[in-house]
């Protein structure tokens, strides 16, 4: 069996954790690990001391005969080092979310495209037992018709700098909530708050609505005392309760709906009929859903595979969030999406002009409230 030959950027938070299952697959070949950190390298050095430590991105590149690169850096610098890796010939992972503006993400994966390789982005939580056992029970048709969505993804930090809670992390609910619908949002709201660092919001309430009068309801926050990591979705038949920090049970599906009656001839008749009837919490296979993400990024090298979450996803949720950014902006204004075209070369000197409802708006990036009588209204 020939072993895949991986190389991984970013030694900080999450680094470490690729390293690992990088290193535990028999089908990876673990050849460098890269960070500007010499301290860090050296950690990493002492627990893998047969995974070479080098700080100088290019010479990873260019130096060791890899065939793949896992990104797992700051946002900022997603965009350069996922372009130099495809240029170079290289596979390549991006931790979420993909690049700091959907423009970046549309040209890398144009670039991705033309040289033939493999692009996938790191939306762990798709690859989690509990989620694909959440989506086998809605595909299966068990909780009727999804009506609406709410995910709440709180703690105390980890504060960023350069991006707000919503960038840091919403994408994780995003990413389930647009793999649960199999759809995208045709309208974003988002309102949040700076406690901490001016400018940077550290709570945030993104609300996405969806064609079928469906909504999704996403509260992050790095100011909350608790580790709270929940989801629950609601349908006409059924309900789920997903909590991931839960040690058992992850999963709850409640026997549980209100009815309308379906005819009645006096408001005297008219009743809501409530049912309740038995929760229960399916089996779900323990395996670790970055472990699993990582075997599958080697299995698309392997097997010439689209990823499940592949470049394309990873710029359908960057544009959700770049919207949510536009209706902070705006105080909470809907920011809506239009449909996105099919993959092309885009400039990447600033973010893409939303299309204006009249021609005093054409010229300006955003309308502004303070002159508008109406509620700004913005298409992406």
């Amino acid at each position: 069996m020939k072993q895949i030959k991986v190389g991984v950027v970013g030694c900080g938070y999450w680094g470490p954790n690729l390293v690992r299952n990088f290193r535990s697959l028999p089908e990876c070949n673990l050849k460098m690990m890269c960070d500007l950190s010499q301290e860090r390298l050296k950690h990493l050095s002492a627990l893998y001391p047969e995974v070479k430590g080098e700080r100088n991105y290019d010479h990873m590149l260019n130096g060791v005969g890899i065939d793949a690169v896992v990104i797992a850096t700051s946002v900022k610098l997603h965009y350069s080092m996922a372009k130099a890796s495809l240029l170079a010939g290289k596979h390549t992972l991006i931790e979420k979310p993909m690049a700091a503006s959907s423009a970046q993400c549309a040209e890398l994966v144009d670039i991705a495209k033309k040289q033939g390789l493999v692009l996938m982005i790191g939306h762990t939580f798709l690859y989690s037992p509990a989620v694909r056992k959440i989506k086998e029970i809605i595909d299966r048709g068990d909780l009727g018709d999804i009506r609406y969505i709410c995910a709440r993804r709180l703690n105390l930090g980890l504060f960023q700098k350069d991006i707000n809670v919503a960038w840091d992390l919403a994408p994780h609910d995003i990413s389930i909530i647009l793999h649960l619908l199999e759809e995208q949002p045709y309208s974003v709201n988002c309102r949040g708050s700076a406690h901490v660092t001016p400018g940077v919001e550290d709570v945030t309430s993104m609300s996405l609505s969806f064609h079928k009068d469906r909504s999704a309801i996403i509260h992050s926050s790095w100011l909350d005392p608790r580790k709270v990591r929940e989801m629950t979705i609601v349908g006409s038949k059924r309900m789920i309760v997903y909590d991931d920090v839960a040690q058992q049970e992850k999963i709850r599906i409640f026997d549980a709906r209100v009815e309308r009656p379906p005819h009645y001839d006096t408001f005297a008749e008219f009743h809501y009929a409530y049912h309740y009837g038995d929760t229960y919490a399916p089996y779900l296979k323990q395996e670790e859903p970055l472990k699993t993400e990582c075997q599958h990024f080697l299995d698309c090298i392997s097997h010439g595979k689209t990823p499940l979450t592949n470049g394309e996803k990873g710029l359908e949720l960057v544009r959700i969030l770049e919207a949510s950014s536009a209706s902070l902006k705006l105080g909470g204004s809907p920011v809506e999406l239009a449909p996105q075209p099919p993959p092309q070369l885009i400039p990447t000197d600033g973010l893409p002009q939303p299309k204006a409802r009249n021609n005093k708006q054409k010229n300006s990036k955003w309308p502004d409230p303070a002159t508008s009588p109406q509620p700004a209204r913005v298409i992406l």
